[in-house]
């Protein structure tokens, strides 16, 4: 059974850090090309970052590609991203992808003082 866990959310004030993390199960992970995206309050899901399998190229959204750095363990089977100087316009349900279409549940990151 496929499964895609997310981690690392929380409260953060405006300019700080986090590292979300996205442990994989129940498939070759090292095999497939992974993606974060977001879902903000009231609004559609956005995509941020893609990975290919062997980290050899990544993508990112204009939006996010100053700030965010998406990476991969395979040997961990883990996706991750991390994410700098964030704004409380970041505030969101941050999600994981594999090629194939599942996505985790997501974890949630707010942004404020």
């Amino acid at each position: 059974q496929v499964q895609l866990v997310e981690s690392g959310g929380g409260l953060v004030q405006p300019g700080g850090s986090l590292k979300l993390s996205c442990a994989a199960s129940g498939f070759t992970f090292s095999m497939y090309t992974m993606t974060w995206a977001r879902r903000r309050p009231g609004k559609g899901l956005e995509w941020l970052a893609t990975i290919n399998h062997d980290s050899t190229y990544t993508q990112y959204s204009p939006s996010v590609e100053d700030r965010f750095t998406i990476s991969r363990d395979n040997a961990k089977n883990t996706l991750y991203l991390q994410m700098n100087s964030l704004r409380p316009e970041d505030t969101a349900v941050y999600s994981c992808s594999s090629a194939f279409g599942s996505r985790g549940q997501g974890t949630l990151v707010t942004v404020a003082s």
